[in-house]
């Protein structure tokens, strides 16, 4: 069976669905593996290193071919126009963001996969790609906060005198939330988080950090992830959370809904309490913000605060953002695969969850009720 990773197109990404150590286990597996030409540069993984890993190198026309593509960012209608009827895909696709390539798929009868799609349960753990990369954005958040803070992040004591630690703000707790607590409390800052889903309260508490309770009803979703709140609920959070947030240094915010635009936490005015010199990293910026006003790869100054709007967060940090997410569409690989044949059991709810098209129809059902909604 051959397995091919197609070298990344869209502007600003880096990763690369494998890298040269994940080829020797499928190669031994039996599984025959060809990598475009080009296709891990950005990740520091030469054409060199995947042929001497047991991988062939080829150039872009040859992977229509293969039985099973692997990628990253979603295939866009033109890539998808070049594949051969019945191969198989496994990346990411945003469908609720790009129902033009889930139209694609479909129309072109691949059977598709999407990374985001994968169940968040025990036995997918390894597959859960938004959680592997959830981790390297929210550890990228920092640092890039870090890097723009005209201050120190931890507490000195010198003769020349005491320098206070940064006060930092982290809100939503999810993976890319707790990682961002647990590097700002490495890096010195006291760290303070919030979640609309009161069980988080323990997880941030176990990174060292302080847990914000406010006033307000729990708002829990499916699968661990938090759901969308009413708008006046909305403006009563807003307002409890202003004073915490004009006392910080550093905000960082993360809070996603998954197949939602993110809820915007964060407006302008909240921001003019804040000291100038602060900084204020938004990570959903790419999806509508968390923050009133971020552009996503955009530095803005409001009131002398900076607003930076994350984008490609993952993909900063190419190498070890390509070698968990190459874990993740490797062990999903395998579970599509029996005595070195394809079986996509549509029975295994692993498999019925992350599929997305198959047999030119559409089997994710929120995504095929919005495409076929407006289509009518």
């Amino acid at each position: 069976m051959r397995v091919a990773v197609r070298k990344e197109r869209r502007p600003g990404e880096r990763r690369v669905a494998l890298l040269p150590l994940h080829i020797e286990p499928l190669v031994k597996a039996g599984f025959d593996v060809v990598i475009e030409s080009g296709a891990g540069l950005a990740a520091l993984a030469s054409d060199d290193a995947y042929v001497q890993a047991g991988a062939s190198v080829v150039d872009r026309t040859a992977l229509a071919e293969a039985d099973v593509l692997l990628h990253v960012r979603p295939l866009e209608p033109d890539d998808i126009a070049g594949l051969r009827q019945g191969i198989v895909t496994i990346g990411f696709a945003t469908p609720s963001a790009e129902p033009d390539g889930v139209r694609a798929l479909r129309d072109a009868g691949v059977t598709s996969f999407a990374m985001e799609l994968v169940p968040r349960i025990s036995r997918a753990q390894s597959m859960d790609a938004l959680t592997s990369q959830a981790l390297v954005a929210g550890y990228r958040c920092v640092l890039e906060a870090a890097m723009r803070l005209p201050r120190f992040f931890p507490l000195f004591m010198t003769a020349a005198g005491t320098i206070p630690p940064a006060k930092a703000l982290i809100l939503g707790a999810g993976v890319a939330g707790l990682q961002a607590i647990a590097t700002a409390k490495r890096l010195g800052a006291v760290v303070e988080a919030y979640d609309v889903r009161p069980a988080s309260a323990d997880e941030v508490k176990s990174m060292g950090a302080t847990f914000i309770k406010l006033e307000l009803e729990a708002i829990e979703g499916t699968g661990g992830y938090a759901r969308e709140m009413t708008e006046d609920r909305a403006k009563k959070q807003q307002e409890l959370l202003t004073p915490y947030i004009t006392k910080s240094d550093v905000l960082i915010t993360t809070a996603a809904v998954p197949g939602r635009p993110a809820p915007q936490l964060v407006t302008r005015q909240m921001l003019e309490g804040m000291a100038p010199g602060s900084v204020v990293v938004d990570l959903a910026a790419e999806s509508g913000g968390n923050v009133e006003g971020s552009v996503p790869g955009a530095v803005l100054d409001v009131n002398g605060v900076q607003l930076v709007g994350m984008a490609d967060a993952s993909s900063t940090m190419p190498v070890d953002a390509s070698r968990l997410y190459g874990k993740n569409v490797t062990e999903l690989l395998k579970l599509l695969v029996k005595e070195e044949k394809l079986d996509i059991n549509l029975d295994d709810e692993v498999v019925a969850g992350a599929c997305l098209t198959h047999d030119g129809a559409i089997k994710h059902e929120p995504t095929r009720q919005q495409i076929e909604g407006a289509d009518s």
